[in-house]
């Protein structure tokens, strides 16, 4: 099998090669600004690399990949008008450079651009390929509308948060693994099984970003903590400290989510302490390595090559060893 890194160069140069200098240059240039950005590309490069296990010709799935790679800038670009976000990537967002109707618009786009990158194919299998692809796309939705319907909710459960993650973060991944499977000519028991490996690895990974957005280095991390904090975002980490606080740690919790006009430094400094006091940082960790080592049994379990299972082993120690 070809390295990640390897695989990557391969995804930028599809990216490179994706022609958007045409009229009106309002729409497309977004569009090609926005995909320029970079970003780690572990998607499209994960729907190479799956279809690399059961195939030679891992070209196969490179249509599909650069789908899935603009189906997730596509919500970026709205994420940021909902976010009324500036900032991308160390660069000014779409919304922030052109205008929120520009984000949307050439959002819209960059849907039907992925559809048409789909389409391109050619596979025995391509009516599972584009189900899998427009179901996964609903479900990022789906997530999309709990993480904003949580924003306004005191009750959210552990059960809901990680429903939501699992549509918002984990099923994109997982859905570039099962296609990439697919197009190779994968097995039903293979493919399912790089879904869940895929899923649990994807669960894992966002809820070490929760951790890092709260614990972790900012010169590693590569943005400001506390973000998750002041914004009073529902997260493991904020829910878990709810349910297992004491009374007085809990009034306190509650004193400062309802103060908007908290110094950042303090307020970010006093969450911290009750998460890691209440055992709720302890219990976030837990979880995130009960998920990895899910990911990795199952793994372990499926009838690949070594070769293969060493590639997707090495994929995800590294993914959930970002520093902290």
């Amino acid at each position: 099998m070809l390295s990640i890194e390897r695989l990557r160069e391969e995804i930028e140069k599809g990216i490179g090669e994706l022609a958007f200098k045409r009229e009106p240059f309002g729409l497309y240039e977004p569009i090609e600004y926005s995909m320029s950005l970079g970003g780690k590309r572990l998607r499209p490069v994960m729907c190479l690399a799956a279809c690399s296990l059961f195939t030679d010709n891992y070209e196969k799935a490179m249509s599909a990949a650069l789908a899935i790679e603009m189906f997730h800038n596509f919500t970026l670009l709205h994420d940021d008008v909902m976010d009324k976000a500036d900032i991308r990537r160390n660069q000014p967002t779409v919304v922030a450079k052109w205008d929120a109707n520009t984000a949307i618009l050439s959002g819209d786009e960059m849907l039907i651009e992925s559809y048409k990158l789909l389409a391109k194919t050619d596979c025995p299998a391509f009516s599972l390929v584009m189900s899998t692809f427009s179901e996964t796309a609903t479900e990022v939705c789906e997530g999309q509308q709990y993480d904003m319907d949580f924003e306004t909710r005191d009750n959210v459960s552990l059960e809901e948060y990680m429903e939501m993650i699992r549509l918002k973060t984990a099923v994109l991944l997982g859905c570039a693994m099962k296609i990439g499977a697919l197009i190779g000519g994968g097995n039903a028991r293979d493919t399912e099984n790089l879904y869940k490996y895929s899923i649990d690895l994807g669960l894992a990974f966002q809820l070490q970003d929760d951790l890092l957005d709260t614990f972790g280095d900012e010169k590693t991390f590569g943005k400001a903590i506390g973000g998750d904090i002041m914004e009073n975002k529902k997260t493991y980490l904020l829910i878990s400290a709810m349910q297992m606080a004491n009374a007085e740690q809990k009034d306190e919790l509650t004193k400062w989510l309802g103060d908007a006009d908290a110094p950042r430094e303090q307020k970010v400094a006093a969450v911290k302490a009750i998460f890691e006091a209440t055992g709720a940082k302890k219990a976030t960790e837990a979880k995130m390595e009960q998920l990895y080592e899910k990911a990795m049994m199952t793994l372990r379990e499926m009838d690949i090559s070594a070769e293969g299972k060493r590639f997707f082993a090495d994929f995800g120690d590294k993914l959930m060893k970002r520093k902290r």
